[in-house]
């Protein structure tokens, strides 16, 4: 198993940081055959071995992700790639 931990500074307001991180999220989604829910200012995603959150606060966003045996194998690209798409796009 591996765990990824990103942390990104944000300027945003409220409802762009919440559209910022579906983003995020729908991206990881679409590689990792994700589903999504919100719960308050936390976006869960999970699977068989993926799961995780995005959360939401004042000036910053973090990820919090557990990769298993399998994707853990991948760690160091997954968390590249999302370190690369949470600053993209929390920088508008």
């Amino acid at each position: 198993m591996a765990d990824i931990n990103i942390v990104q500074a944000h300027q945003l307001a409220p409802e762009q940081a919440r559209a910022a991180a579906q983003q995020v999220v729908d991206k990881l989604a679409e590689q990792f055959e994700l589903s999504c829910r919100w719960e308050g200012d936390e976006l869960h995603f999970d699977r068989s071995g993926v799961n995780g959150k995005l959360t939401l606060a004042p000036n910053e966003a973090r990820v919090q992700m557990t990769l298993g045996l399998f994707y853990g194998a991948f760690a160091s690209v997954v968390e590249a790639k999302l370190k690369d798409k949470m600053a993209r796009v929390f920088a508008a």
